[in-house]
């Protein structure tokens, strides 16, 4: 198995823990990194890092979003 496949199995659990469980997989990840001495800090983040993670949050929650509206939908909400 390749590291994408791990990646995409591990971020398809994460998503599905609730949130407690979720901050304790980012603490141990944060002693794993720190241990091997890897800066995983935002604060580090070059721009390429930073727009590299909103367009995979883009994209995520856009294939994520199995709600389809309608003109008539939309005409129901906005009444000018």
């Amino acid at each position: 198995m390749n590291s994408a496949v791990i990646r995409d199995r591990l971020h398809e659990q994460i998503d599905r823990l609730p949130d407690e469980l979720v901050e304790q997989v980012a603490d141990f990840i944060l002693f794993l990194a720190a241990k091997q001495n890897i800066s995983l800090s935002y604060q580090d983040w070059d721009d390429r890092q930073w727009q590299e993670f909103v367009l995979g949050q883009f994209f995520r929650d856009e294939a994520e979003d199995e709600v389809e509206y309608s003109l008539k939908d939309a005409r129901e909400v906005y009444q000018p």
